[in-house]
């Protein structure tokens, strides 16, 4: 039995003394003791390694005790599984040296089995049950399948991702081709993770709200279904698309336990959108992270009641910056652990 299990009670709709919290991205780049480890080791080789990702993913929960933790990793990991180069390379971030434009290289993607390309991100997830001795619940996640394609179609980061959407527009067969390798990579990743003790699960749509509603429910939304229905039996699944507020409404009726909201949308209309009964996380700006602590204080305070302490998670609108102070974060979760007493 998980001890601290208020993160699991609010998936589950349950009633509980106050919302649970955590942080995305809490595992990581803020952290001191992380940049020390940053310093000695490159990305992927903290990515690859699991003893480096389990002490990663524990290191929030020691200093500045959320409710859950997330398994530190990342996304790409499902591309380079799939057989494409993904590089993280100074001052630039995502690179992919060969993306993915015409048939040929398409017909180089592969479909993996998920405990041979990724049994490391497995390993991870084994080796931090062990070390949170069910303390807190332990999330896995993927990014969704639009997101990943993005990165492999443009072949790096980007504000718009430009060839990413004119790619989906000019070539839609080889598009859903991609789409469709992706989710299927994603959803025997995330039955292994669910296998290997995860306790939930949560999708990043990072980039969906670069779609229009039309083209979410072309590109994006039916991809992000096929998983949800996948995998929603094996445990609770969070589905968080930034900037699609327009999709709340379809994404409350998944099958997913909980949904994302980014600060663009209030607690009031993320209520409403999503018909007011699935259990709702976020949505501070991380950039007001830097606001003085008993402004953070307060606002936390707000927002729980805005959004509710039942069916509500208390999160940021998205990953924390790198340059909010270890201090600002503990005020963060403080609030949220202070709320009601």
């Amino acid at each position: 039995m998980i001890k601290n299990d208020l993160f699991l009670k609010a998936l589950a709709g349950e009633t509980v003394s106050r919302p649970p919290v955590w942080m995305m991205r809490q595992a990581g780049r803020y952290l001191p003791d992380f940049m020390k480890l940053k310093a000695k080791y490159d990305f992927f080789t903290r990515c690859q390694t699991p003893e480096l990702a389990t002490e990663i993913t524990v290191m929030p929960i020691k200093q500045i005790g959320p409710d859950a933790a997330i398994l530190f990793s990342d996304i790409l990991v499902v591309l380079q599984a799939m057989n494409i180069e993904v590089e993280m390379k100074p001052n630039v971030g995502p690179w992919i040296p060969k993306p993915i434009r015409t048939k040929a290289d398409l017909d180089q993607v592969i479909v993996p089995y998920a405990e041979d390309a990724l049994g490391y991100v497995l390993d991870a997830v084994k080796m931090t049950k062990q070390e949170l001795n069910n303390e807190v619940p332990l999330i896995g996640f993927a990014g969704s399948p639009w997101t990943l394609l993005c990165y492999a179609v443009q072949g790096q980061g980007s504000k718009t991702f430009d060839k990413a959407k004119e790619f989906c527009f000019k070539e839609p067969l080889l598009a859903h081709e991609l789409l469709q390798k992706i989710t299927d990579t994603t959803i025997d990743y995330l039955k292994a993770k669910a296998a290997s003790g995860v306790n939930a699960l949560q999708i990043f749509d990072s980039w969906g709200g670069l779609l229009s509603p039309e083209d979410y429910n072309t590109f994006s939304w039916p991809y992000i279904q096929q998983i949800v229905t996948a995998v929603k039996d094996l445990c609770p699944v969070i589905v968080f698309g930034k900037g699609c507020w327009f999709a709340l409404q379809d994404m409350s009726r998944s099958g997913a336990s909980a949904l994302g909201v980014d600060w663009t949308c209030s607690a009031r209309n993320a209520r409403y959108l999503s018909g007011g009964n699935i259990t709702l996380q976020g949505n501070y700006d991380p950039h007001q992270l830097m606001s003085p602590i008993p402004k953070i204080k307060s606002d936390v305070k707000k927002m729980i009641d805005a959004f509710g302490k039942d069916k509500y998670i208390v999160n940021l609108g998205h990953g924390i910056l790198p340059n909010i102070p270890v201090s600002h974060a503990q005020a963060f979760v403080d609030a949220v652990k202070e709320y009601g007493s």
